[in-house]
């Protein structure tokens, strides 16, 4: 019973931040490009604020509940390269991992002042492909065996 609570709340918790990921680079991105540059800035700062606030509670329960499943297979992570499923849960834990290292990153580039447009595209863009890979890997864990 547990398992499955965790799991559901894992991917609903996936589920909010691929979407929010997906509206800010293929919806949001594309939207702002005919408007003038105050409202650019107005509405891209409404939306960060908004997504930070969302996302770091969205981000403690995905991690969170996704820690509790890794420990519920453990043994197949103690010995990633025994199965296909503790390989591909092995890699979906490193882009998860990899994730954070973004956001290192971000937290980086805003200290410093280097955050350009350009970079905070590239970033999300990655996430998002990190993110996409994940699901892929999640469901491969049940129906890939090699």
């Amino acid at each position: 019973m547990m398992y499955g609570v965790l799991l559901i709340t894992h991917l609903l918790a996936a589920i909010a931040f691929i979407g929010t990921l997906f509206f800010e680079v293929f919806i949001w991105h594309a939207a702002r490009r005919p408007l003038a540059q105050g409202v650019k800035d107005a509405a891209d700062q409404a939306i960060a604020k908004r997504s930070r606030h969302v996302l770091h509670g969205v981000v403690l329960v995905l991690y969170g509940a996704g820690l509790a499943l890794a420990w519920q297979h453990r043994g197949a992570l103690s010995q990633p390269l025994s199965s296909s499923f503790g390989l591909l849960l092995s890699l979906k834990i490193l882009l998860a991992l990899s994730i954070i290292g973004h956001y290192l990153w971000l937290a980086y580039w805003l200290k410093s002042g280097r955050l350009t447009p350009s970079r905070a595209c590239w970033l999300r863009r990655s996430i998002l492909g990190h993110m996409l890979l994940i699901v892929v890997l999640a469901k491969a864990m049940f129906y890939w065996q090699f």
